[in-house]
């Protein structure tokens, strides 16, 4: 007889638990919401078919280390219309034959926003505003350079003051930007207000153990105990329904017919003493029992 199929047994249903609580535990990093996106220069103006693509951002990050032979448009695009971009430099050092020139709009045509290259430094230039929600980088390079050469620009994504603020503030120009980009160690805001130690940042008032956020201590520990607990019950449930698949647990039907082997126990029967329901047998089966209703029971001598 085929035995019952049982289904996956507690191994795979033990990994598929901890793979749901690593998966947790690396989201309790923060990592919930979306920070800012990281681009490299040469894999943006590599050839592939989505490079004419318009990526849509709150807030990037776009690295450059010394590229040789480019000549590649990129374009960005905030999420509504409501928006636009602000833009300044971290690092920045050109070669005086590479050029990046920065577009108000989708398209690198018409006049340029600004022409960076060898003379330009970042306060020169400082934050640089759109009045579109487009900004279009076209990077130009020469077969020469040096591994100093390059620079480390800072998009975001931002609201004007006028309107409506839900999520985060700028102190000095009262810029509105998205809640993920704060605290992500980006300087967004361009007073740097966005990443300074206050309550919304993990700063010296956040209270740790061993290192490590007490919130996110507290939530990974809880995690673990209930994942211990729903491993404990279907392991449970498990050896239950094993037992009784491979018959270890005695069934009624069985027990109901004894074998005196040991002569220790002596069978009875007896007539007009019975159990509850019917025990009459079918009419024509010979049983070698003078009565129609038989109660076997067991009796020590």
């Amino acid at each position: 007889m085929r035995p019952p199929d049982r289904g996956p047994g507690p191994p795979a249903t033990a990994a598929t638990l901890l793979a749901l609580l690593a998966f947790l535990l690396l989201r309790t990093d923060g990592g919930l919401a979306e920070k800012s996106k990281f681009f490299e220069m040469q894999g943006i103006c590599k050839s592939h078919f989505l490079q004419q693509v318009y990526r849509k951002i709150d807030g990037a990050v776009v690295d450059s280390h010394n590229e040789r032979n480019l000549n590649c448009v990129t374009t960005f695009q905030t999420h509504t219309v409501l928006q636009r971009f602000m833009i300044h430099f971290d690092r920045l050092q050109l070669d005086c034959n590479d050029h990046l020139f920065i577009f108000d709009g989708a398209h690198a045509v018409g006049a340029h926003k600004a022409d960076i290259t060898c003379s330009s430094t970042k306060q020169s230039i400082g934050v640089i505003f759109t009045r579109t929600n487009f900004v279009t980088l076209k990077y130009v390079t020469d077969s020469w350079g040096t591994r100093i050469n390059g620079f480390r620009l800072i998009i975001t994504a931002f609201k004007d003051p006028f309107h409506n603020c839900r999520e985060f503030k700028c102190q000095t120009m009262s810029h509105c930007i998205s809640s993920d980009l704060v605290c992500d160690t980006i300087n967004h805001c361009p007073d740097g207000t966005d990443e300074e130690s206050t309550p919304t940042c993990q700063g010296p008032s956040s209270f740790t153990l061993m290192g490590i956020n007490t919130t996110i201590l507290a939530v990974a520990s809880l995690i673990v105990v209930s994942i211990l607990g729903v491993c404990v019950i279907v392991l449970t449930v498990y050896c239950i329904c094993y037992r009784t698949s491979n018959g270890t647990i005695p069934n009624s039907r069985h027990s109901a017919s004894l074998h005196d082997t040991s002569n220790n126990f002596q069978m009875i029967g007896v007539n007009g003493i019975g159990r509850s329901g019917n025990w009459q047998h079918p009419a024509g089966q010979q049983l070698g029992y003078s009565s129609a209703r038989v109660r076997l029971y067991c009796q020590a001598k």
